[in-house]
Order: structure tokens, then C-alpha cells, then sequence
């Protein structure tokens, strides 16, 4: 990564007005649109679905054939986002891994609060298995709090003997909700994303009630059956501690996991593949594991 490139994104960051601890009904408008600024390839056909009753986008290759699929799981801090502003990250994993991906619309807090994202997660992910899709043929994924939810929803298929994915695919995952991780202190400075003040908002927003905050984070859940997965995460991030710690508690588990840890990268930093060199090869690593994993 150059100095020219990171500085780049830092500047962006630092333009942009979007305060993610900020209040919710504000924020939620300029999270969209900060993550709207990239738009569809020509390439790539995006379809409204549901899963049940949950709403979501089903995104195609136009002319590539589909050799899997990954449901995916935005971010947003439980908060913000929704399938759409997930679209720039989910199309670009499309095209390099030519699967189709589903992008889901979990309801968001603090209207609905926890598990209710986990919950719409299972229920997706329970309707497209039974549409026919072979889940050995499917990846779980997810970015942030979207990495959460799909830590969650593969917990919660574990616990009751359910098919399991072929593989998990985490993007900087927030899977500690009692920041306790030690990265939230050391990395705070380096950090241009993510803080833990707005974090802790976020989990008010989320939780409710605060000691309830070890129960539904997934980082604590029991891990054991879970299928491969690959964590993705840079190293100056406040949350760096949640995928180093997850990691080794899924080799507690007898999982297979890959931990691919880019220096001086940011949270999410795959987002910003088109101007970042090591965003690009790690785009291009996660599609890699996605298509090894799916393919028949």
C-alpha cells in the first residue's frame, strides 16, 4: 500500500460527515450514501427477492455462469446499511468468485433490537435451503456487523443439528459486543473508522439492556461444527481483536479457519478494491476461498 493510497482514503473518511455514532435516523441516510458512490458494473443484474419474508437483492452475472451462492450479511453497526448500500462489495465478490450472491435486509436496531438480526438470518437462510440450493454449494459472509450476524446464524444452525454452509467468509467482523478486546485501546489511534464511543452507542442501540451484552455476542457462542472459514481484517483496526480472538477460539473448536490479517489496512478496507492495492488482493483471496469452496 502506498502512502498516497492510504492517505486517500483517510482523507475521504475525514470528509465525508457520516458520524456512526451518531443519531440513528440521521446517519442511516448518509451511511447509503457514502456506500452508494460505487455504481453497479453493466455486468452485473441485481433483482429484488425475498427469503420467507425477508427482503433482499439477488445479485447475477449477466453472462457468466453461477457456480455457487453466497448470502451475505451488510454492515452498519446493527443500526445502518441495508442490501443495497452492500451492493459495491457484494457485486465485486460476484464477479471475481462468479456466484451469485444474496444480500439481505435484517431488520436493523434500535426498532428491532437483538436477535431480531440473527433471527431474519436464519429464517433466510432456512427458505433458500429449502428452495432447493444445496448448502454445500452456498458461503455465508458478511462485513462488520454483517460478519456478526453471520457468526450468529451459523451458531444458531449448529445448536440444532442443522445443514451447515460449505464455508464462512468474514470481512472485519464485530463479533465482541463487550469491547473487550484489547485492539480497541491499542489501535484507537490509528483507527480513521471506527471508535469505541460510537461502538458503544451502537451496542445501547442493539442490546438494550447492557449485561446482556456477552449473551448475543457470537464471539462467545459455542463454535464447534462450523464449516471453514476464512476472517479477513487489517490491522489498525479496533476491532482487529475480535478476529484474532474468534480465530483461535474456532481452533479451540476443531475448525478450519483461515486468519488473513493485511497491515495497516482499515475496517472493510476489501470496500475500497478499485483505489487500494492490498484491498484488491484480498478481494481477490476471498473470491479465490468462495469458488474453491462452492464448486462442484
Amino acid at each position: 500500500m502506498s502512502r498516497e493510497q492510504r492517505e486517500a482514503i483517510r482523507q475521504f473518511r475525514a470528509s465525508s460527515p457520516l458520524d456512526l455514532g451518531g443519531a440513528v435516523h440521521e446517519q442511516r441516510a448518509l451511511f447509503e450514501q457514502l456506500l452508494s458512490h460505487h455504481p453497479v458494473p453493466e455486468d452485473v443484474i441485481v433483482t429484488e427477492a425475498h427469503y420467507d419474508t425477508i427482503p433482499g437483492l439477488l445479485v447475477e452475472l449477466a453472462e457468466e455462469p453461477c457456480v455457487g451462492t453466497v448470502l451475505y450479511f451488510h454492515g452498519g453497526a446493527y443500526v445502518l446499511g441495508s442490501a443495497r448500500s452492500s451492493l459495491g462489495i457484494v457485486a465485486d465478490l460476484a464477479r471475481r468468485s462468479q456466484t451469485r450472491v444474496i444480500t439481505i435486509d435484517y431488520r436493523l436496531a434500535p426498532e428491532h433490537p437483538a436477535p431480531a438480526a440473527t433471527d431474519d438470518a436464519v429464517r433466510a437462510y432456512r427458505a433458500l435451503i429449502a428452495s432447493g440450493v444445496d448448502p454445500q454449494r452456498v458461503v455465508v459472509a458478511g462485513e462488520s456487523a454483517g460478519g456478526g450476524v453471520a457468526l450468529g446464524l451459523l451458531a444458531a444452525l449448529s445448536a440444532v443439528d442443522e445443514p451447515m454452509p460449505a464455508a464462512a467468509l468474514l470481512f472485519s467482523p464485530w463479533v465482541d459486543l463487550t469491547l473487550s478486546g484489547d485492539s480497541m485501546t491499542v489501535r484507537a489511534e490509528a483507527d480513521f473508522i471506527l471508535n469505541r464511543t460510537a461502538l458503544e452507542r451502537r451496542v445501547r442501540d442493539y442490546l438494550g439492556d447492557a449485561s446482556a451484552t456477552e449473551q448475543h455476542s457470537p464471539l462467545f457462542a459455542d463454535l464447534h461444527g462450523l464449516p471453514p472459514t476464512l476472517i479477513q481484517v487489517g490491522s489498525d483496526e479496533v476491532l482487529l481483536d475480535d478476529s484474532t480472538r474468534l480465530a483461535a477460539r474456532l481452533v479451540a473448536a476443531d475448525v478450519s479457519v483461515t486468519l488473513d490479517v493485511t497491515a495497516q489496512a482499515t475496517h472493510v478496507f476489501q470496500s475500497f478494491a478499485a483505489s487500494w492495492d492490498e484491498a484488491d488482493a484480498a478481494m481477490t483471496r476471498a473470491a479465490t476461498f468462495v469458488r474453491t469452496m462452492v464448486k462442484p
